[in-house]
């Protein structure tokens, strides 16, 4: 089974504006081998969703979805090659409900959920509500830990979390270090969450890899000519199924033009 994870940033932009002939979403999504694709920043309604994704859903995926509740703004979805048993949106917390930043499926016995952190602000509103939305994942992952190890339930959390964990996850770590997205309090967070038992599937199967791998670069610039990106879009899966991690690949696009995203998708296939 092979999972996949990617910020879309514009499901429309990703499927229509960006693509050509050979380029784009559907096209990557006709080719792809995943069994199931976790999308963050679809900026779109179930509706404007399910027409951009039509030629997919016609292909036989299955698509569960959550709506932002400020247009243009966040949506999480997951793709599935086999039907969903159960669909639960928002991670517990009543304050994020409606804001389209979590999905949680249970498909192919497993549960997986897409998930798309606030970005932040340093020093700002927007930081503790980041802060607020972390609190609210970590206790239901919480309980995913817990049905994991009574019932045998095994699950993956994927997404963009907005947050390079070490110095290896982001190109200009120094110039990072007091900005939202490498505070420590942030990077923190995620060892105390790798601590309870999570384990960061790429990062186990590649310790010694110094320059992420990336998946996120900036359309600015020369971010992603120069590799200078960041590591933000992980797998994070419960012990028993990290066990059963075989490998782990970034798609990153050969060229700057041949991108859909500014994000690139980060598969792992699991036995």
């Amino acid at each position: 089974m092979i999972v996949t994870t990617v910020n879309v940033n514009g499901i429309r932009a990703a499927v229509r504006q960006r693509s050509t002939d050979n380029l784009g979403l559907l096209p990557w999504l006709k080719e792809s081998t995943s069994d199931i694709v976790c999308l963050q920043e679809t900026r779109a309604d179930d509706e404007q969703l399910a027409e951009a994704l039509a030629p997919a859903l016609a292909d036989g995926w299955y698509l569960a979805a959550a709506a932002p509740h400020v247009k243009g703004r966040n949506g999480v979805a997951v793709l599935s090659r086999t039907p969903f048993d159960a669909v639960r949106i928002g991670s517990g917390a009543q304050e994020f409900e409606t804001h389209g930043r979590y999905i949680e499926v249970d498909t192919a016995g497993l549960t997986v959920a897409s998930v798309y952190l606030p970005t932040g602000e340093a020093e700002t509103e927007r930081q503790l509500e980041k802060e607020r939305f972390m609190a609210a994942v970590q206790a239901r992952m919480a309980d995913l830990l817990r049905l994991s190890v009574t019932d045998g339930k095994e699950a993956v959390l994927c997404g963009d979390w907005n947050i390079a964990h070490t110095e290896r996850d982001i190109k200009n770590w120094k110039g990072n270090v007091k900005k939202a997205g490498f505070l420590p309090t942030e990077r923190q967070w995620l060892t105390d969450l790798l601590a309870t038992g999570w384990v960061d599937v790429v990062r186990q199967l590649h310790p010694d890899v110094e320059g992420g791998p990336y998946s996120w670069w900036s359309w600015r610039g020369k971010a992603f000519d120069n590799d200078a990106g960041w590591r933000i879009d992980y797998h994070l899966a419960s012990p028993g199924l990290a066990g059963r991690a075989v490998s782990a690949n970034v798609d990153r696009a050969e060229l700057y033009a041949l991108r859909w995203s500014d994000h690139a998708p980060v598969n792992v296939e699991f036995s």
